[in-house]
């Protein structure tokens, strides 16, 4: 691949970036999509839940708690938001060859919503029929508690699925994701370390040299 200002990219690439929250994987996606963009690659920045319909449902329960909502209603909320995600946005990036760096995907949905009692492999199946599976995956993880002291610092407050007992197995979860596709970032270095790690990955990915 080109490696001056003009870069052309021959297909689309998907990047996942997953992790519990605090992280930092929303600052780190930030950070790699102005990186490529830097470089010269169209890219398309987007998140999950997105802020369609099924998405805001689904931050309401973020910030309100379930209420009467069932677990399974969840999940098929979470689902019905990626199908349009995956319509709308991420296959048509993909088909003119962008780049999509996307803040949580289908793993986090496993992850999360196989802490509360469903199968984390059956809801990654479930996603892959409709769902493409990301060139790579970036599972974000270290320490519980710097994860916590960084959501304390940076919000107010912790959403309904912030408890530390609940996301020690979502951890559990993502720590047992196996594939090719999946690399593992340190998380709990300075802003600058983490974006190394992210950047060699992804800089491999694409055949990415030094820039000239």
């Amino acid at each position: 691949m080109d490696t001056g200002s003009d870069m052309k990219l021959d297909r689309g690439y998907l990047i996942a970036l997953e992790g519990i929250d605090g992280t930092g994987k929303t600052t780190q996606g930030n950070l790699l999509a102005d990186y490529l963009e830097q470089r010269g690659l169209p890219v398309v920045r987007l998140r999950e839940p997105t802020q369609g319909m099924w998405g805001q449902k689904i931050r309401r329960i973020l910030t309100e708690g379930r209420g009467g909502t069932t677990p399974e209603e969840e999940l098929q909320w979470f689902l019905n938001d990626r199908k349009e995600d995956v319509e709308q946005n991420i296959r048509p990036a993909l088909n003119t060859n962008k780049l999509v760096v996307i803040d949580r995907y289908y793993f986090s949905t496993a992850a999360y919503q196989g802490a509360l009692g469903f199968d984390p492999v059956k809801i990654c199946a479930d996603n892959e029929a409709f769902a493409p599976r990301p060139d790579r995956v970036l599972i974000f993880s270290g320490s519980l508690e710097t994860s916590f002291e960084r959501i304390a610092k940076g919000r107010d407050g912790f959403s309904s699925f912030e408890k530390k007992d609940y996301l020690q197995k979502v951890q559990a979860i993502f720590d047992s994701f196996e594939g090719p596709h999946i690399r593992r970032i340190d998380s709990d270095g300075s802003v600058e370390a983490v974006h190394g790690q992210v950047v060699t990955v992804v800089d491999a990915l694409l055949g990415i040299g030094e820039p000239r």
